[in-house]
Order: C-alpha cells, then structure tokens, then sequence
C-alpha cells in the first residue's frame, strides 16, 4: 500500500507540473480500442494443483477500451490514460485496470504524419473473478513505453496507432470458496497495440 501511495504521489506532482509548464498548449482527448496480451506467472503452489495450466492465455489478445486526457504542442504532450481489459481461460478470469501518465516526443515525417514515441509511469489494479474462486483484488506500479504513428485528419483531429508495453506486479490469490488457497498469479508484463481517435480543442 505504502508503494501505491507513493506512485499516485508522483503522478500527481507529474501532473502538477504539466498543468504550470503546458498552460499555453492545447488540450486533447482520446478514445482507444485496442488488443492486450499478458505474461501471467503463476505460483509453485498453483502449479502443483494445476495440469499444465496456460497462466498467459488469460488475457491474450482481449479487447482493450481506454480514454485519454492532456495537453500537446507541436513538439510532444502530456496525458492520463484510463484502460480496462479483461479475459478468461481454463476456468480462470483476469480483469486488469491501468491509470497511467505519460509523455511522448513528435518525430514528423511529413505535413501531416508524425511518429512518436515515449514513457509511461502509473497504477495497474488486476482483478481475480474465476468462477469458484473468492473475488481478490490487487495494485501494483505499471512502468513502460510506447511508440507509434499519428496523422492527422484536420486541424483538430487525428488518428493514431500505437504499441504500449508495460512492466507490473500486481498478483492475486485464487482461494477456493469455503476451501484453501490454491495458488496465486502474478502479472509481470502487458503488451498492447491499440487504435486511437484524437481530437484537440
């Protein structure tokens, strides 16, 4: 817990100081869908009252929706991102949640298209929700980078495709319910590659 509050602390330091430096910038808001796979590492325990059970197919290749806010220039910007991803497999069931600050540099390619690339510091929640399971739920630091291109379709408005990959260690337990512990599943890492739409006002 004492991790966590740290983490929000910094992301609203970040944040602070984004809103004093970018006053003259303009505002953006996004809307993402996207297609999350994750690295599950599951416990010895869970291991051993498991038959080969495949952790990282929980969520592979899910359905990924976010929504974004911050500040841009012509050289880079500043956001918040909210994303939420879920998935099941073999009788287990992963919902993840991440709240993340970034910041990217523009590298343009011509009048209208842009690469960029960047960082991302925040909050990942994973939830546990199998069926036969008691619900647990878990926070852990989410670090990572992101790179992809923009362009621009007017003055205001842009699409964007991208890749994050973020690195975590959020885990939670699978408890039987009225029973013991089974074991438990770490997340480790969080690949995405999404489909975003920008407007600026």
């Amino acid at each position: 817990m004492k991790t966590l509050n740290t983490l929000l602390a910094a992301m609203a330091v970040c944040a602070a100081g984004v809103t004093v430096t970018a006053q003259a910038d303009d505002t953006f808001a996004s809307l993402t869908y996207g297609q999350t796979s994750d690295k599950v590492r599951k416990s010895g325990l869970l291991e051993r009252n498991s038959d080969n059970l495949n952790t990282d197919g929980i969520i592979g290749k899910d359905g990924t929706w976010g929504v974004r806010l911050g500040k841009i220039n012509d050289q880079g910007r500043y956001y918040m991102t909210y994303d939420n991803v879920s998935g099941d497999h073999s009788g287990l069931k992963l919902r993840q949640e991440n709240l993340l600050g970034s910041y990217d540099l523009f590298l343009p390619v011509g009048d209208t298209t842009q690469l960029f690339g960047g960082a991302s510091l925040g909050v990942t929640k994973l939830t546990q929700t199998s069926s036969g399971y008691g619900r647990d739920t878990d926070y852990g630091y989410a670090v990572g980078l992101q790179a992809g291109v923009i362009q621009q379709v007017t003055d205001n408005a842009s699409v964007e495709l991208g890749y994050r990959y973020l690195r975590s260690n959020a885990s939670t337990e699978l408890v039987e319910h009225g029973g013991p512990k089974v074991g438990s599943l770490s997340l480790t890492s969080s690949a995405q590659t999404y489909l975003a739409a920008n407007y600026k006002f």
